[in-house]
């Protein structure tokens, strides 16, 4: 049970407060509710962008890594889909130091046409090491828009074509901070030997002057339901043929998505799990499979990606993922099977709970989705899931009209 309090500034912020006497450090994230769904499709990868730019200067303070690593802090930050994390670990006794710091980034970013160019290569050439230059990289910027049409996840996170992070003014990247990063679109969370009182006063004297933004209500299309199945080659200069299976689940405040988590995880999660048994240790088809969920908070997607052995037809690997699938829509899986894959699941969650960052950030997370509170019931949704709650997701998401399918083929 991760126990907090929490209230909400005059500006908007929402601060939340768990206290942890048994560790001498704190861990401070500052969670924008902000990602790349947000963005205009011709202007893609801002927020990651952002990512970037947060840490090259704010209005009063030249230099974000230098103070920090002076009282022994680090930091860093991640982008997805549906938020932007920025975190900080420190000792609980220079606490200040990561509230002075993160309320000059939220006040106002140092913008300059030299930063920006300078951070723009960085994004570039990360988008060509990462996705274009790399075996495999540019799958996902394939399956995105292969698997949505309309919905904003059609991109990935990086953006969907470089020229419109090499587009980007001082203008476009001033007006997406000034829109998005303001105090009520934000949540503060602080963790470790503090107390709501302590944090109250340092909240109000670092951030309680910062002027809230424009109120933003979300107004992102629904994703029409998938009536045909969809399918890509890509052939490209790889060491293996590679597929992948990609099938539309509810997202994350649905309650039902931890019957499409248990799912997947009794599919592909493990040497254990049914793919793996069945193509690569039984039929020698694959080097290797999993089976996987995006996570994301709006209606996501279960991931079945294999690489073939060689010589092996991927239409054969295909084949036989079908016929395990249409096994468990039409046989009860065993309670042991799936206690099996709770468990798995159960030790995840655990194991996350164990460091304090990793805690803060996760009840960001959470206070972004809308409902912090579900950092502790997660446990007991997935225990509640029943035999027949997975038969019937596997009859709800696998049907051939909702497939989408990329072969990525070897030259």
């Amino acid at each position: 049970m991760i126990q907090f309090e929490y209230f909400t500034l005059d500006n908007g912020l929402r601060v939340f407060v768990h206290t942890d006497k048994t560790t001498p450090m704190a861990a401070v994230n500052v969670a924008y509710n902000v990602g790349s769904k947000d963005e205009d499709e011709n202007r893609t990868g801002f927020a990651h962008l952002f990512e970037h730019l947060m840490f090259r200067g704010s209005k009063h303070i030249e230099n974000y890594d230098k103070p920090l690593q002076s009282v022994g802090g680090e930091n860093n930050a991640y982008t997805s889909s549906d938020l932007t994390n920025y975190h900080i670990s420190l000792p609980v006794v220079n606490l200040e130091t990561a509230f002075w710091l993160e309320s000059d980034r939220m006040l106002g970013l140092d913008f300059k046409e030299e930063k920006l160019e300078a951070e723009k290569k960085v994004v570039i050439e990360e988008f060509k090491q990462n996705y274009l230059n790399q075996p495999y990289g540019d799958a996902w910027l394939k399956i995105h828009p292969l698997a949505y049409k309309v919905h904003p996840y059609r991109w990935a996170t990086i953006g969907k074509d470089i020229s419109h992070i090499e587009g980007a003014t001082l203008q476009d990247v001033e007006d997406f901070f000034y829109k998005y990063y303001r105090p009520n679109n934000a949540v503060l969370v602080v963790a470790g030997d503090v107390e709501v009182e302590q944090v109250k006063a340092l909240s109000q004297k670092w951030f309680g002057d910062i002027p809230r933004g424009e109120e933003l209500v979300r107004s992102l299309p629904d994703e029409p339901l998938q009536d045909a199945p969809r399918h890509e080659d890509n052939i490209s200069n790889v060491p293996m043929d590679l597929i992948y299976m990609v099938f539309h689940i509810p997202g994350r405040r649905d309650t039902t998505y931890y019957a499409a988590d248990l799912l997947s995880d009794v599919l592909g999660r493990g040497r254990s799990a049914r793919l793996h048994q069945r193509l690569v240790k039984e039929k020698n088809l694959c080097s290797s499979i999993r089976a996987y969920v995006t996570g994301s908070m709006e209606p996501g997607l279960l991931v079945i990606q294999a690489f073939a052995n060689q010589d092996v037809d991927l239409k054969e690997i295909e084949k036989e993922i079908w016929g395990i699938i249409h096994e468990l829509q039409s046989q009860m899986i065993e309670e042991s099977e799936l206690q099996k894959v709770k468990n798995k699941a159960e030790s995840t969650i655990v194991f996350n709970e164990v460091e304090l960052l990793s805690r803060s950030s996760r009840l960001a997370y959470y206070a972004i989705m809308g409902d912090a509170s579900r950092i502790n019931h997660e446990s007991a949704l997935i225990q509640a899931i029943t035999p027949t709650q997975i038969r019937s997701m596997a009859q709800t998401v696998f049907t051939t009209e909702k497939t989408s399918t990329l072969y990525y083929l070897s030259k």
